[in-house]
């Protein structure tokens, strides 16, 4: 049978204690035994279906955790209170001193700037590599690398990243290929594809309506547990632990996720032509100008589209600025960081969520200082939306 990750959640079914069809949120922080020898088996993580300490696992988390791997295919997940908690995390839990990672030299600020100013204090370096050129990512492995990591659609690029042909490198060196799937969920299933180690923002896209921050870290049960374990687990003794509220919050969101994914994809592909053909410098995996448009067309599943994020580049940063301000002002989103919301967000990367990427590492990839970020909401009338931004964009002689 066809994977189909939306069809996985579908098919799980949670009853609440009392025969709610929502799960009973679980608000406790500790739990109570009725013997000291289960305390002690559940402590050492030999004892399932019981719970010791919210921080450990709670039901909530549990049922989340269950959802996102369905989702992705994979055997089991833990979440975290943020994206970044899951990033540094699995980076920890796979890396020690003297190690190294290879990534690509155009990944969320976050994650460059916790690789390339936080780690070396471990000792643990990192190669920034292009990751759209398998001879590079391959050639920048050492003796000493313990992770690939990359984003599926990079941030803020839009680079596809071939994971089919990563994973068969990081297999070949014997080290796990580490996914960040937060631009892409539904639209690519990087396990499917050869990844071994799938993360997520939930604060984006999955959970939808940004009034809450989370990660998940969707892998083998295995690995999973080795992030929980009270002795060495860097998910435990870091302890970025999500919330049991924010858990089922997030739990009830997915259910409408594979009907935002849809509509967010057809709006971003309809506004990303439009612009196009207006003459606009635009980036869009589903729009054949696009260098990873070929192989985007190898990964995606299709009857999710190819996303909801888009990239106009204006031509300055002044420019810029007087857009994003304007279309604000005629309500047709908002100047905010962040994805996945039902209304618009834009943002200029380099002086916002890139800009822990020193200028002269951004003109190297390409991030220009006109670059425009959009996430596309939802908007039932993209016709209206398209010639509205249009009219912005004409008084301000950008088109």
């Amino acid at each position: 049978m066809k994977f189909k990750p939306a069809d996985k959640i579908q098919d799980l079914q949670y009853f609440g204690e009392f025969g709610g069809v929502n799960p009973s949120i679980s608000d406790s922080s500790t739990y109570t035994f009725l013997s000291a020898k289960t305390m002690f088996d559940t402590f050492e993580g030999n004892t399932e279906g019981c719970y010791l300490y919210s921080r450990h696992s709670s039901p909530s988390n549990l049922y989340l955790g269950e959802a996102l791997a369905a989702m992705e295919g994979t055997e089991t997940a833990n979440v975290t209170a943020s994206g970044m908690g899951a990033i540094t995390a699995v980076i920890m839990q796979l890396c020690g001193t003297g190690d190294h990672i290879v990534t690509s030299r155009t990944i969320y600020g976050g994650t460059y700037a916790f690789m390339k100013n936080f780690l070396p204090k471990l000792n643990i370096n990192t190669s920034f590599v292009d990751i759209t050129k398998l001879d590079t990512v391959e050639a920048a492995i050492t003796p000493e690398t313990k992770v690939l990591y990359c984003e599926a659609i990079s941030n803020p690029l839009l680079e596809v990243a071939d994971i089919q042909g990563l994973s068969e490198i990081a297999k070949k060196h014997n080290i796990p290929l580490v996914v960040d799937n937060t631009f892409s969920p539904l639209n690519i299933s990087p396990a499917k594809l050869g990844a071994d180690v799938v993360i997520h923002s939930l604060t984006k896209f999955i959970n939808g309506s940004s009034d809450c921050v989370g990660g998940v870290v969707c892998g083998t049960t295995e690995f999973c547990l080795s992030l929980k374990d009270v002795n060495d687990g860097a998910g435990m003794l870091l302890g970025s632990t999500m919330d049991s509220y924010r858990a089922a919050s997030i739990l009830k969101n997915m259910r409408t996720l594979h009907i935002r994914v849809k509509k967010h994809s057809e709006n971003a592909h309809y506004l990303a032509e439009r612009f196009e053909q207006d003459g606009l410098k635009v980036s869009y995996p589903g729009l054949s100008s696009h260098p990873g448009h070929t192989l985007m067309e190898k990964q995606v599943n299709k009857e999710y589209g190819y996303g909801g994020m888009v990239t106009i580049d204006v031509g300055s940063l002044e420019k810029a600025n007087d857009l994003m301000e304007l279309m604000q002002d005629r309500n047709l989103g908002y100047l905010a960081v962040s994805l996945g919301f039902y209304k618009t967000l834009f943002s200029a990367p380099g002086t916002s969520t890139s800009s822990e990427i020193p200028e002269e590492e951004q003109v190297e990839m390409g991030l220009t200082d006109g670059l425009i970020r959009f996430s596309i909401g939802l908007d039932n009338d993209i016709e209206r939306t398209y010639s509205l931004m249009k009219q912005c964009m004409i008084e301000l002689n950008i088109l």
